[in-house]
């Protein structure tokens, strides 16, 4: 294998570290197909430089596996359905392969009616929502992902944690361009920012969090003393109210409407803290849609069209001349194409915990 260092970050090839993130998932006991496909979601995600939910998340699904929260072997299926609409129950599985089940079923009802929509309950942590979306755009479909998770965030004026970061992600193909992708938390920032602030020792930007007391902090330990992060916009004169909607938006179409828990009934994903012992449903819940483009007009039409405003938006004129405007999913694409020839970048801490789930199975350290 390839390891290059750089203080305190190692660079690693993606297949080696995809090996061994498929061997943890193995050694849990999930088949083979469901190995492959979750430790694929995990690399996207760290190819795609949203280091946040890639391999450094790995250690948390397997604690959630020893307490008995996260079923190996899920029977997957679908529990009731129209035509262009059905609900998932992902009997415990792993988010990363519940969420790929539902999209297909959505793929699958888009080609068949126009569109197709999935609510699902009873799953797990999902990883990044642009890769479910991205499946829909491979079939010249526009894709939809969103899902609820643990109650890290304080609605508008509370002090109270009672929704999660809620991302949603819209994925539309281009032609001659990368497809657009508007993957976003729902809250300031992504919990999972705060944990690599935590790793590098680092104070976060003022507005993503509050402390116990409802004042600003930039402590990324503020969760841990009874503080929340705040809903994107960071206050009402912000407009953390948008913030606020967007997510209960998530919350609404991921568990209310699926039947998985919502709000500050969402289980958390760290193990150490036990789910609420007053569920409202069961596991946390996602929503998936597919559309397809040539229910509205031809695909090659839309797509030149596309371009089109791609192109017009990347030329616009700026305040400031060495910046740029970003079409959204350009950062992630340049991260993913430097990424996949030069190696993904992990922290010592990321790596030490690799490591150690390595020895746990009896497997291979990854910087062996």
């Amino acid at each position: 294998m390839t390891i290059l260092f750089s203080n305190d970050t190692m660079l690693i090839n993606p297949s080696t570290l995809r090996v061994f993130t498929q061997n943890i998932f193995l050694a849990i006991g999930c088949s083979t197909e469901h190995a492959t496909l979750a430790a694929d979601v995990l690399l996207r995600s760290d190819l795609r430089g949203i280091d946040s939910h890639g391999v450094a998340r790995l250690s948390g699904y397997v604690r959630l596996w020893e307490k008995n929260r996260i079923n190996p072997k899920p029977d997957i299926r679908v529990v009731h359905e129209t035509p262009t609409t059905a609900t998932v129950d992902g009997d415990a599985g792993l988010g990363l392969v519940v969420a790929p089940f539902a999209m297909q079923v959505a793929i699958k009802k888009a080609g068949l009616y126009g569109s197709g929509w999935v609510s699902v309950r009873n799953s797990n942590h999902f990883g990044i929502a642009g890769y479910h979306a991205l499946m829909a755009v491979e079939k010249n479909m526009i894709g939809f992902a969103m899902t609820n998770a643990s109650p890290l965030v304080a609605p508008t004026f509370s002090n109270e944690r009672l929704l999660g970061t809620n991302p949603m992600c819209y994925a539309f193909p281009a032609g001659h361009y990368p497809p657009v992708v508007v993957d976003l938390a729902t809250s300031a920032a992504a919990n999972g920012k705060l944990e690599i602030a935590q790793r590098l020792g680092k104070q976060v930007p003022e507005g993503w969090i509050q402390d116990k007391h409802g004042n600003y902090t930039t402590d990324p330990h503020a969760l841990k003393t009874g503080g929340a992060l705040l809903p994107l916009g960071s206050d009402s004169d912000h407009g953390s109210h948008k913030g606020f909607g967007l997510s209960a938006t998530v919350d609404i179409l991921s568990a209310v409407l699926s039947g998985a828990n919502y709000g500050p009934w969402v289980p958390p994903f760290v193990a150490f803290l036990d789910p609420p012992a007053n569920p409202v449903g069961q596991g946390i819940g996602h929503f998936l849609g597919a559309m397809r483009v040539d229910g509205f007009r031809p695909v090659d039409e839309f797509k030149a069209n596309l371009d089109n405003w791609i192109a017009r938006f990347k030329t616009s004129s700026t305040v400031d001349p060495s910046k740029k405007v970003i079409i959204p999913g350009e950062p992630e694409l340049e991260a993913e194409n430097n990424r996949s020839v030069h190696g993904i970048p992990l922290v010592d801490a990321v790596v030490t915990d690799l490591n150690a789930l390595a020895e746990r199975f009896g497997l291979s350290p990854l910087t062996d």
